[in-house]
């Protein structure tokens, strides 16, 4: 699909305008219902239709209007329109006629800033994500029609430059999203790994270990979980330098288990096939990495990402088996279903004995627990730092990716402690399930300050109300992380 900043809407198939509530066209709807003669505000008289934010509809050949359709779409209350209302304007448009067999849609955005031009191109973007590479047959019907977006604008040169950095950041969504829509079949580790490694093409450095290099780390925790497993564990190492030389990164660390079975701790049948997002955090790290990337953003930045596979096997890890990380506290493990966090403890390990990071961040589809405590509009944020928790707390609203600060009480701690190991990899029972995972990350971060984000919530998106995120894989974090990288940590 292209994307075209113009002037005119020079003979529109569709042409969307926006309507705020209690009916109020605004931008170029007004000019367009006078020249119609009032066909617009009849329109929508003869229905329920007030100007609800997402919501459409459409007025068929208006007299007197240079389009075959006006598309009017809801905006809300006009003191709320923001940048995210922009993009949920242009989403809202595209997906209400996209399969309408019109090739052609025109997005009026004169009312706006060229800011917000750009920002309604960036939600047509993402609205427009598909994963239908597997369908060998489909129907024209069922295949989106539209291949032109026009963002109608006063300034098209303004709008298409702020828009710049964004598309670059709408490909690293859809990088995202990609790999976590991926069957494992397709996407194990190494798959994954490769992948990751097209990162240079965008100028970022890619270093690929596998399980020989990562023994003689002692990632023995990591490489327990993936010894069940034919595919080879991995560990993806990816360096963007766009700070001052020599200066400190910012880390971010995503839990990347390929497929999760439970292992010999083997989940229920029913929903294992959804396991194949179980590394929905390694790939928000590897979109972010993308973005920082392909906007060439002024910071030195990394990112890790332990690549594993948790099978059961003749060579599986057991429950009760104790290993050694990297660290070198022992862990014991009780449920071999708790495999993330054995997964990240190597990696955070790794991250800051290597990097010396200002921080550390990890994004992981970490507990169903997270799911029960928020439900499934925010990831849960646990946290020694209380810069990173506000820098999160204020990116978010402005990409719309919600999280939560949780707590990590000190007194929880003794729900991990093991009587024959240093640390056990699960709680005593359900109750604070979210905490004590993060607990038992933190005591891998050697002090460093540290953020975990449980993303189990948010990672994939079942009857989506947001236009900008279609059902699947979000590629939740990316947005996120990217903004808090480009408000706080820049040059």
């Amino acid at each position: 699909m292209q994307i075209q900043f113009v002037a005119s809407a020079e003979q529109s198939q569709y042409l969307a305008v926006m309507v705020q509530e209690e009916r109020q066209l605004a931008g170029l709807g007004s000019k367009l219902d006078a020249a119609a003669s009032g066909a617009l505000t009849k329109a929508m008289g003869s229905g329920r239709f007030k100007g609800a934010s997402n919501t459409t509809l459409s007025v068929l050949a208006p007299a007197g209007v240079d389009a075959d359709a006006v598309l009017l779409v809801g905006t809300g209350a006009a003191e709320k329109f923001d940048d995210l209302a922009a993009e949920a304007y242009a989403a809202s448009a595209y997906a209400a006629v996209k399969m309408s067999g019109a090739e052609i849609l025109t997005i009026d955005t004169t009312s706006l800033s060229p800011e917000q031009a750009a920002r309604a191109a960036f939600g047509v973007r993402l609205a427009s994500y598909r994963f239908d590479k597997y369908h060998t047959k489909q129907k024209p019907e069922k295949v989106p029609s539209i291949k032109t977006v026009r963002i109608l604008t006063e300034n098209p040169v303004a709008a298409e430059a702020a828009f710049e950095p964004l598309s670059a950041v709408a490909d690293a969504v859809f990088f995202s999203r990609d790999l976590v829509s991926e069957p494992a079949n397709i996407l194990y580790p190494a798959e994954f790994a490769r992948r990751v490694k097209e990162l240079e093409s965008l100028g970022a450095k890619v270093e690929i270990l596998g399980e020989a290099e990562m023994e003689k780390l002692g990632m023995g925790s990591l490489l327990g979980v993936g010894q069940g497993s034919r595919r080879e564990s991995q560990l993806a190492v990816i360096q963007w330098n766009g700070g001052k030389a020599g200066e400190q990164p910012i880390a971010f660390v995503g839990k990347g288990v390929c497929f999760d079975t439970g292992g010999i701790s083997l989940k229920p049948a029913d929903g294992m096939e959804e396991m194949k997002w179980d590394m929905g955090g390694a790939a928000a790290v590897a979109g972010l990495m993308h973005a920082l990337a392909g906007r060439k953003a002024k910071v030195n930045a990394v990112g890790v990402l332990g690549l594993v596979e948790n099978m059961p096997d003749g060579n599986a890890q057991r429950p009760g088996d104790v290993v050694t990380s990297m660290s070198g506290q022992t862990i014991e493990v009780l449920n071999t279903d708790a495999e993330g966090r054995l997964v990240l403890a190597d990696a955070l390990w790794y991250t800051q004995d290597r990097f010396k990071p200002k921080f550390m961040i990890d994004l992981a589809t970490l507990t169903g627990a997270i799911i029960i405590s928020l439900g499934n509009e925010y990831a849960g944020v646990f946290t020694n730092s209380d810069e990173i928790a506000e820098g999160l707390a204020a990116a978010g609203p402005k990409v719309g990716e919600k999280s939560w600060r949780m707590p990590i009480p000190p007194e929880y701690e003794r729900h991990i402690d093991s009587p024959i190991a240093d640390v056990k990899n699960m709680g005593n029972g359900r109750a604070g399930g979210s905490i004590t995972a993060a607990l038992f990350l933190q005591r891998f971060t050697n002090g460093v300050p540290w953020a975990h984000i449980d993303i189990a919530s948010t990672a994939w998106v079942k009857d989506s109300k947001n236009p900008t995120v279609p059902d699947g894989a979000a590629g939740y974090g990316v947005r996120l992380l990217d903004q808090l990288v480009a408000d706080k940590y820049e040059a």
